[in-house]
């Protein structure tokens, strides 16, 4: 735990994840005390936080014990408004809701993201109100070539996976969790939006960017935004948002991944929690979210308010994970770096130990076209690759000022 004390006398909120950094910025923007609890602790995270929490459980995992004492421990703050889910939670919410001693969560009622995250639930659903889609299974299908195995509480594209690559399953049973769904055409999109008492507000659509990881092909790598969509593709994909939004009750932010392909759009999922985004459209249009996106969350969640109609986006922005090329050792120089390069977010502490293919920092840019995003974040991913390879210094010795517990 990293402890700032702070004269403030601000509500506190709670974010968790994988990595809370993005939900920890945009929720000091809206002038609120924030406690971080995540596996990473990088520095910009602790800078916007009171409080950080490492809830690890070992490489890019969470330990839900320690998940659930961060929380009973944040709940005793004064002035503790509640706790946001962000990447990875997807196990543990529904159960978190139920516990006792926890901050109120500030989300998706759990029946409500069930309806949606549930596979048997949510596809017959599409099929009931006509949202388009690609075919899925929830038997292993015989002929695995073309179909695709996915986990309904995965996240950040590591829960899926080609069925042909995969070993036979011992047995006939499926994991819970698990369907199929046949690969189709289109590029990986999304769509970000708030909802309130059935309505919705769509921010905008955004390209997914995806890497082969090992034997993943669909690993989330970040995105660029916002997109322009055809107008009626775009009509069409805000009425099934609206419909879902109206059928089930979805409230505050949530996101909704599709296959473009043309003029048709096939929908994949919808993700009940802030999307990273986020990001996208708070440098994009920083002038409509002056408090952040996260304070609008929050609005929806517990008053049931939508955000007023924005104008369209003055820039476009653009965001990629970087992987390590090669293990090394995050040095003082590199991270202080990465600190002051207002291109770089998620910048590891000095001392940290990377592994090759393990995500080193988030490069995030802005410029006037999509075609100026990509060749920036392209620029800007060779520059941190050249200082991964220059920065080299003695190993980092932990400040004794900060106080780390692994709770």
């Amino acid at each position: 735990m990293i402890s700032r004390p702070s004269p403030s006398h601000a509500p506190f909120v709670a974010v968790a994840g994988l990595s809370a950094r993005m939900l920890a910025q945009s929720a000091a923007r809206a002038g609120l005390r924030v406690v971080a609890l995540d596996v990473f602790g990088d520095r910009d995270t602790r800078e916007a936080s009171e409080l950080w929490f490492d809830i690890g459980g070992g490489p890019l995992s969470i330990d839900a014990a320690r998940l659930t004492d961060a929380l009973e421990r944040s709940a005793r703050l004064p002035g503790m408004i509640g706790w946001i889910d962000g990447s990875g939670l997807e196990p543990f919410v529904a159960q978190l809701c139920s516990a006792p001693a926890l901050p109120r969560f500030i989300g998706n009622p759990v029946d409500t993201s069930a309806a949606v995250r549930d596979p048997r639930r949510f596809f017959a659903l599409l099929d009931e109100i006509q949202i388009p889609h690609p075919p899925v299974a929830f038997m292993r299908p015989a002929a695995p070539r073309g179909w695709l195995m996915k986990r309904a509480d995965g996240c950040g594209g590591t829960h899926v996976e080609p069925l042909a690559a995969l070993a036979p399953f011992a047995d006939t049973h499926v994991p819970a969790q698990v369907y199929f769904q046949r690969q189709s055409r289109g590029r990986a999109m999304s769509a970000l939006f708030i909802a309130a008492r059935g309505g919705a507000r769509v921010l905008g659509f955004a390209q997914q960017l995806t890497c082969r990881m090992g034997s993943l092909p669909f690993v989330h790598a970040g995105s660029i935004g916002p997109i322009d969509l055809s107008p009626a593709v775009e009509v069409r994909v805000r009425a099934a948002i609206a419909a879902l939004c109206a059928r089930v009750g979805l409230t505050g932010i949530n996101s909704c991944d599709f296959l473009l392909d043309g003029d048709s759009f096939e929908l994949l999922e919808i993700n009940t929690r802030p999307s990273s985004t986020i990001t996208l459209y708070e440098t994009a249009s920083p002038d409509a979210w002056p408090r952040g996106l996260v304070a609008s969350h929050i609005d929806a969640c517990r008053h049931g308010r939508l955000p007023a109609q924005h104008a369209p986006a003055t820039w476009r922005a653009g965001q990629q994970v970087l992987f390590a090329p090669h293990p090394f050792v995050v040095s003082q120089a590199f991270s202080d770096a990465c600190m002051r390069d207002p291109r770089c977010r998620d910048v590891p502490m000095p001392g940290t130990s990377v592994e090759a293919g393990q995500p080193v920092c988030t490069l995030l840019v802005r410029a006037a076209s999509l075609d100026a995003v990509r060749q920036t974040l392209d620029a800007q991913h060779t520059l941190v690759l050249q200082r991964i390879e220059t920065c080299h210094e003695p190993c980092y010795e932990p400040d004794r000022a900060f106080i780390h517990c692994h709770s």
